[in-house]
């Protein structure tokens, strides 16, 4: 375990500091099309799962891959860690997040995020925050985007009973793409509230695409049930590899809270 520690320790070192040089280099793509952030975005997703495997031994799988259309797309992504906040950018043409408003508000980092075309919203606004975000949605995702949905709104404990939210599925009706689930295992090698990374092999799974044109209802119960299923199994995949990592040793109680 002061392996761990330490290992994170210098994992949250080196992400930072590679955050805030990153920052500064692509002070001059501020002035170029939004791709050009989008690309300095995806070489800081690559480098930071590099990282992961270089100081952490968090090997990265993504499965499915083949599963992703390509052209305007919603992406449907169980939430665990700030993990898939950014290592699925690389993944897609041309990304786009919903996103916290107070995070555009920080130096250069909220600039970036504005200059990408991502959508802020301010939670405390209420109904119609929520009704123009979901306009800003859809008119993006018909231009052609991706866009990276968390249906539960925030990080959810390893383990923790579903709690799905229906604002996905106005963005799915309304804007007439296909929908594709994501299940991952992500909580139990980089937690939310804990600075601490697990080795292991975290695994990103995209599952078969749902087409246009279910009912809201059936969408949301779909795709509850594809991500929920997947990740359970990927759970104890994890799991698994874990206790013959640690001879059987549960990580920390910080993975389920």
């Amino acid at each position: 375990m002061p392996l761990i520690f330490i290992r994170s320790l210098m994992f949250n070192v080196a992400f930072y500091a590679l955050m805030v040089a990153w920052l500064i280099v692509a002070l001059p793509a501020y002035a170029m099309p939004r791709r050009a952030i989008l690309g300095v975005a995806k070489i800081w997703a690559r480098q930071n799962v590099f990282l992961m495997r270089a100081i952490c031994n968090i090997r990265v799988e993504y499965r499915g891959t083949a599963n992703i259309p390509d052209g305007p797309l919603v992406v449907a992504c169980k939430h665990q860690s700030m993990f898939e906040t950014f290592a699925l950018v690389p993944l897609f043409d041309d990304p786009l997040y919903i996103l916290k408003r107070e995070l555009t508000r920080i130096p250069l980092f909220g600039w970036y995020l504005l200059k990408a075309g991502m959508i802020a919203v301010d939670r405390k606004a209420g109904a119609r925050a929520l009704i123009r975000m979901t306009r800003e949605a859809v008119s993006k995702v018909a231009s052609g985007r991706q866009l990276i949905v968390f249906p539960e709104g925030t990080r959810r404990p390893v383990g923790a009973a579903p709690a799905y939210k229906p604002g996905i599925a106005q963005i799915y009706a309304d804007s007439g793409a296909p929908c594709i689930p994501v299940a991952l295992n992500s909580g139990l090698f980089w937690p939310r509230r804990t600075f601490l990374r697990y080795p292991g092999t975290l695994v990103v799974e995209f599952l078969p695409p749902v087409p246009p044109g279910l009912a809201r209802r059936e969408f949301v119960a779909h795709i509850t049930t594809a991500i929920e299923q997947a990740t359970d199994t990927l759970i104890e995949e994890g799991r698994a590899e874990q206790a013959r990592l640690f001879g059987g040793v549960k990580m920390t109680a910080a993975q389920d809270a």
